[in-house]
């Protein structure tokens, strides 16, 4: 027994490592590389512009389901009045960042460990070192620094249009008048909320693209399968491994601004 915990644990204190070294890699093979700016641009228009349906449907409909359940909740309280705290709190501290990063990965994030393990498999990252071109600074890299950008504008996005949903649940099908709503949300969001927010979602974008990232790029590490098995192994795992970084993340960094 003790042999068992003590080869997991030192496996997981070696990929921890492995991990750690590859953000930092990453980030100063970026420090020398031209024209990333347009690779970064390209990134953001991965991560961003065509994750915006999700985004947007998901949000919505959130801000639907806390108008709905919230509402109820408060009426045995003779408490409707709060609906827009409870609304706008619940979005801003915790389930804006949360939910639109598990959406971006969802989308995103498998895409990215699916196309760099493909990219391995076909030896194009190979390719791409023979000819003296760094794979970090341009397959990596640009994802990563692009996350930071991204992650928090689309959760900005996902709790404004969340707030609406919770607006028209409250408003328009249960007959709470918009104003008390409109003016519970602004005196409940206050500024720290907002840097919470905002540093969630940039923790949660470099922790879920660099995870993707590590698991496509090391595709060919995997001893279990081989080939396309490995590409759809590490995909699989990448994405799992982010969904429980994004919540263990979003309990400890709560921990320390609560």
């Amino acid at each position: 027994m003790l042999r068992i915990v003590g080869r997991n644990t030192l496996s997981i204190v070696q990929a921890l490592g492995d991990f750690a070294l590859f953000l930092g890699r990453s980030f100063r093979a970026a420090a020398g590389s031209r024209k990333i700016v347009r690779r970064i641009m390209r990134a953001g228009f991965e991560q961003g512009v065509r994750c915006l349906p999700v985004i947007l449907i998901v949000g919505m409909f959130t801000g639907l389901v806390l108008g709905l359940q919230g509402y109820y909740v408060l009426n045995k309280f003779g408490s409707e009045g709060l609906l827009g705290t409870l609304v706008s709190l619940s979005l801003v501290r915790e389930m804006g960042p949360v939910l639109a990063a598990l959406m971006l990965v969802g989308q995103a994030g498998s895409a990215l460990a699916a196309e760099l393990g493909i990219q391995r498999n076909s030896e194009q990252i190979a390719a791409l070192e023979t000819m003296g071109v760094s794979s970090y600074a341009y397959l990596v890299a640009p994802r990563l620094i692009a996350s930071l950008i991204v992650y928090p504008l689309q959760t900005a996005l996902f709790v404004t249009v969340g707030l609406v949903g919770g607006a028209l649940s409250g408003s328009v099908l249960l007959g709470l008048e918009s104003g008390v709503y409109w003016s519970a949300v602004e005196r409940a969001v206050e500024s720290q909320d907002v840097r919470e927010c905002f540093t969630k979602a940039a923790v949660f974008g470099l922790l879920t693209i660099g995870l993707c990232s590590y698991h496509g790029f090391n595709a060919h590490r995997n001893r279990s399968s081989t080939g396309a098995r490995a590409v759809s192994a590490s995909t699989t795992r990448a994405v799992v491994q982010s969904c429980i970084t994004v919540l263990a993340a979003d309990y400890v960094i709560t921990s320390f601004l609560v």
